[in-house]
């Protein structure tokens, strides 16, 4: 059922893709039919060729479940050419591509939107379903099991109680002897928060003592009604989502269909910092920039999925390779020719812009998380 979901999502993405681009159904199809009669069903204007001259509706029309099936693959996959003629630029040169959608050369390419819709939707489908970065062996590795976590826990703490009794020992057989226990003082301070970390450490493994009464009674807020109640609900939805992990993943991936359009108003504001004294580049050509750039790492994460998944180790000691060298040189690409920089200026902001990235990636999925457990 979650393939079908993602199967359908992938769909979804690429018909409201194919909404964003002209309709162009010509006299191709195999299964066309002409409009009965020289008026165009669609506004009631005369038709004088293959497209009408009012509202460009195609004269010609399929009326039979091979052409409602065409329309699916055309609506997903060809966005009427456009898809091939733009895919190969934004890959290799996206800031021609930018530039050149910016300037007004727009019939012939898709979209900045209709691309994104389409790679997003396309990544979470083949990410969901193909493991291409791990094998069910990594995985497993890990993932240790719970009472392995318990264990190496438990001796952790072992180990941080006999270092603190052994320093509580070292201090008062320094202090017997008059000496300076300052240093001692030091480290038996940093032992016993390290031992403190380790005890609250030890509640969230299950199986433990975790309920909310214990937490709050180790907490430095209780007694506060309201922090009180704050820390309950965040510790049941923990809970939760601590014993059914798949389902907090389910959650965070439906809300990723939802909200992937946020990473471009998050990303605007950075990019207009870094060109704010260039009066020439405005919002929308940062809009512009912030989509194609999206789209793009998409359609990568998609093809590393795709090349781990089938050629094996290899394939994943590439993919993993690839993702970090490929998206700095593209973005350097972009960033040099979209806004007409010199190397120098290019090179300082795919710096900045790396670093942006990172930020609103965390943020993004921060969201995302959010979104999951207070679902």
């Amino acid at each position: 059922m979650d393939g079908i979901d993602d199967v359908g999502a992938l769909v979804t993405g690429g018909l409201a893709a194919r909404t964003l681009e002209r309709e162009r159904n010509g006299p191709g199809y195999a299964d066309a039919h002409h409009l009965q009669g020289h008026d165009c069903a669609n506004c009631g204007a005369r038709l004088t060729g293959d497209y009408c001259n009012a509202c460009g509706q195609a004269a010609h029309l399929h009326r039979d479940m091979t052409g409602f099936a065409h329309d699916v693959l055309h609506g997903v996959f060809h966005f009427d050419g456009k898809f091939w003629s733009t895919l190969p630029l934004l890959a290799f040169q996206p800031g021609r591509l930018t530039r050149r959608y910016i300037d007004g050369e727009r019939a012939k390419f898709v979209t900045p939107m209709a691309m994104f819709l389409f790679s997003v939707f396309l990544m979470f489908l083949v990410v969901s379903n193909v493991p291409g970065w791990f094998s069910p062996s990594d995985v497993e590795a890990k993932a240790p099991s719970v009472e392995a976590a318990q264990q190496d826990l438990g001796k952790s703490i072992e180990k941080g109680q006999a270092r603190v009794d052994q320093l509580v020992a070292e201090r008062s057989t320094v202090a017997k002897a008059g000496g300076n226990t300052a240093k001692i003082d030091n480290k038996l301070t940093e032992a016993r928060n390290e031992l403190r970390g380790l005890r609250i450490a030890e509640r969230f493994i299950p199986g433990q003592a975790t309920d909310a009464a214990k937490l709050r009674a180790s907490s430095p807020i209780s007694g506060n009604a309201t922090a009180d109640r704050a820390g309950a609900w965040f510790q049941q939805k923990f809970d939760h989502a601590r014993e059914n992990p798949k389902l907090l993943f389910y959650k965070m991936k439906s809300s990723g269909y939802k909200y992937s359009w946020a990473l471009i108003p998050m990303s605007l504001p950075f990019l207009w910092v870094m060109f704010a004294w260039r009066q020439r580049f405005g919002m929308y050509d940062h809009a512009v920039f912030a989509t194609y750039s999206i789209a793009f790492m998409s359609l990568l994460v998609v093809v590393l999925t795709l090349i781990g998944w089938t050629f094996g180790s290899f394939g994943r000691t590439l993919a993993w390779s690839a993702l970090f060298l490929v998206p700095p040189v593209h973005m350097y690409k972009q960033l040099r020719h979209a806004y007409e920089l010199r190397r120098f200026s290019a090179l300082w902001r795919t710096a900045a812009l790396l670093h942006v990235v990172t930020f609103t990636s965390l943020a993004f999925f921060l969201l995302l998380l959010s979104l999951g457990l207070a679902d």
